[in-house]
Parts: structure tokens; C-alpha cells; sequence
């Protein structure tokens, strides 16, 4: 058990409650002091306001959120059959309490072969593992000149192709290109519906992209990556996310993007996020691994194609953090970048922050912010 946490019982009802101790980040800052866990909720939070820079107790922060996450631990979402269940124990042991699990551009067969094993893996969740929200449907709705590392699916989107998937498993995300024919009325109708609907894979111009956004669109596909890039003189997809972004995924692995672009993101998108992209080879030793229908090889900290082009990551979201933070971010800031905006944008209004009654997804850190124990729920992920 970690060395953060005292057990103790509280109350009348003689539930037991857990108590943990050490530099607790809530909406009001820092504090010195105890978290009580009651029933897989935050019961209480107390102490003084600290620095945490100031002494060597543990760093306790809201669990992380993942919106955009394709395998883990070996497993890709695409193989079907448990690897929804491995991905989501294996990014829990780094920190992550709630995912996405995002698809890869496919057949019909393949997409409904995913999607179908996602759905029971959702009724009869995984102990020990991230909280998944539904799935993250990146592609087949993109544009077949921006694949990336996706692979030859891409073909216009249908509300009847969608509701076909999304009654197997619920699409809470939804990437798609506005500028292939009928998208725009989609986006309309998906946004209605309270889907979050993505611009990427995308070669649209920034007017487009305009429309799009008043068409419900919301944010913007792993932002750099994918997309028409932006010119003084044809803005593209990233200009319109720089101008015009609220919120904005964006892979902090430091490799999909670097540090100068990462930071002119976060200086122009208020609610820039961060995700993995993670693929099976996340958590693992180098080799190769799937991607959809694609073999990628695991080398240090980036995944490719065997022609040596980017596919997915192999981050972790504590790797991102320390990624934040190395950069100049305040643990407080980074934290919200992982947690807080990722739950605001997919409208999850009951975690990302520490407070009462709050779910109890928590990550406890070491100084150097080091993962010590999770929970999910109020359930111990660590053994």
C-alpha cells in the first residue's frame, strides 16, 4: 500500500473511508493536508495552503483523461476480442482513470468486429483500469489524401454508418474532414446529438473550417498532425484552430509536435488538452506491434511505419506530464491540460478536479513526479 495512504474508519455508518495524506491540488490551489475517499467518492478535503515545492510529501492530482487512445499493454482496439479491457488496465498503471477508446479508419466488417467486442467489454468493465467512456471514431470519415497513418478506409461519412456503430459501442468523439461532400450537414446533426465532432484527418481551408465550428464542430485531431498546415496565405486547418480553437487535442510526446509549436498552441487554444495517441506498443519493450491493419515498430519513445513515418505514440500520460512541466509548465497548469479541460470538452462533469463528491480517480506523485499509486473510483490500481 502506498505510503500516501492511511486507512481509517469515519462517520456513524461505520463505512470505511480512506485517508490520504500530502500536497493535494484543489480548485482553490495547493493544500497541506488529508483527502478522505468515501464509497468511490471525494468525502472531504482539509488542510493549509502550501507550496508543494516547499517539502517532499506526495503530490496528489486528479487522474488523468485520455479522449484519444488506440492500444496499450500489447492490445490494439481494433484486434477486438479483451484488447479494449488490456488497454485500459495498462494505461491505468500510468496515471489514467478515464479513456476513449479510439478506432483506426476501416472495412465495414472490421469497424463492426471492434466495435461489437467494445460494447461488452464496456458492460462488464475491467477491475483495476481506466473508467472508458466510449470510443473516440477517428476516420473512416477523412479525407483519403490526409490518411497519415491511417490506413486506405477513408470514405464519406453516413448518419446510417454511423448509428450502425454506435449502437455496438457509444461514439462520444467523432473525427472527421468538413470538406468532403455532406460533411457539413453531419457535423450538424452529430452536434445536435451531443457527439463531439472533430476537424482532422483534414486538408480543409480555414473558411471551411469556419463553417464547420458554427456547424457544431468543437475541436481539433491530434492539432499539427494530419492537417493542412498553416501559411500566411492559406491559414489551413491549423491557422483555424489558432485563430479560432476553444479546445484542442495535441499528442505531448514531444516527437508529433515540438516544443515551440506545442507552446504557441497553448498560447492561442484556452483549453488545449493533451492525449496519447497511444498504440499497443505503449507500455511495452521495443518491437513491432499493430495499428489497425498496420505493423509498426516500437523504437525509444516514438512508433512508425516501416517507411519511417509516424503511427500513434507510445506515451503514457505521466510521460506527458513530466513532458508539461519540463517545458516550463506549472504542475497546477499541467494538470489541467491532462484532466480538467479533457472532461470539460466531453461534457464529464463529475471528475478532473479534487473536490467533494467528485469521483475519486487520483494519481499520487513523488517529487519528481513519478507515479506512486492511482485510484479509479476509490479503487487502488497499484498493487
Amino acid at each position: 500500500m502506498a505510503p500516501s495512504m492511511a486507512q481509517a474508519m469515519h462517520g456513524q455508518t461505520g463505512k470505511r473511508a480512506m485517508t490520504l495524506e500530502g500536497n493535494i491540488l484543489t480548485p482553490e490551489g495547493w493544500f497541506r493536508g488529508e483527502l478522505t475517499i468515501r464509497q468511490g467518492r471525494i468525502a472531504g478535503v482539509s488542510g493549509t495552503p502550501v507550496n508543494p515545492e516547499d517539502n517532499d510529501a506526495p503530490r496528489i492530482i486528479p487522474g488523468f483523461i485520455d479522449l484519444h487512445v488506440h492500444g496499450g499493454g500489447g492490445a490494439d482496439l481494433m484486434e477486438g476480442g479483451d484488447a479494449l479491457a488490456t488497454l485500459a488496465s495498462t494505461h491505468a498503471r500510468f496515471g489514467t482513470t478515464s479513456l476513449l477508446g479510439t478506432s483506426m479508419t476501416a472495412s465495414r466488417e472490421a469497424l463492426i468486429h471492434a466495435f461489437g467486442d467494445a460494447g461488452r467489454i464496456m458492460a462488464t468493465p475491467p477491475e483495476r483500469a481506466a473508467d472508458i467512456l466510449g470510443i473516440h471514431l477517428e476516420g473512416p470519415f477523412i479525407n483519403p489524401d490526409m490518411l497519415g497513418a491511417q490506413p486506405p478506409y477513408a470514405r464519406p461519412g453516413t448518419l446510417e454508418a454511423f448509428d450502425e456503430l454506435d449502437a455496438l459501442a457509444p461514439i462520444r468523439v467523432i473525427t472527421i474532414a468538413p470538406e468532403v461532400d455532406g460533411h457539413m450537414a453531419l457535423i450538424k446533426t452529430l452536434a445536435a446529438r451531443g457527439v463531439r465532432v472533430q476537424i482532422g484527418h483534414s486538408a480543409a481551408m480555414h473558411d471551411q473550417c469556419v463553417e464547420a465550428l458554427q456547424s457544431g464542430a468543437r475541436g481539433f485531431t491530434h492539432l499539427y498532425n494530419a492537417m493542412s498546415g498553416l501559411h500566411h496565405r492559406a491559414p489551413g486547418v491549423v491557422g483555424a484552430a489558432l485563430a479560432h480553437g476553444d479546445y484542442a487535442e495535441l499528442i505531448g510526446d514531444l516527437v508529433h509536435v515540438e516544443a515551440g509549436a506545442l507552446l504557441a498552441a497553448r498560447r492561442a487554444i484556452p483549453h488545449l488538452y493533451v492525449v496519447t495517441d497511444a498504440t499497443a506498443a505503449a507500455g511495452m519493450f521495443d518491437g513491432e506491434y499493430r495499428l489497425g491493419e498496420h505493423r509498426v515498430f516500437k523504437q525509444g519513445d516514438s512508433v512508425r511505419l516501416a517507411d519511417g513515418g509516424l503511427a500513434g505514440s507510445a506515451l503514457t500520460m505521466d510521460v506527458a506530464l513530466r513532458n508539461l512541466t519540463g517545458l516550463g509548465l506549472s504542475l497546477e497548469e499541467a494538470s489541467q491540460r491532462l484532466s480538467l479541460w479533457p472532461a470539460r470538452y466531453l461534457g464529464v462533469n463529475d471528475r478532473g478536479i479534487l473536490a467533494p463528491g467528485y469521483r475519486a480517480d487520483i494519481v499520487t506523485l513523488s517529487p519528481q513526479l513519478e507515479i506512486e499509486q492511482v485510484w479509479v473510483a476509490g479503487q487502488p490500481v497499484l498493487e
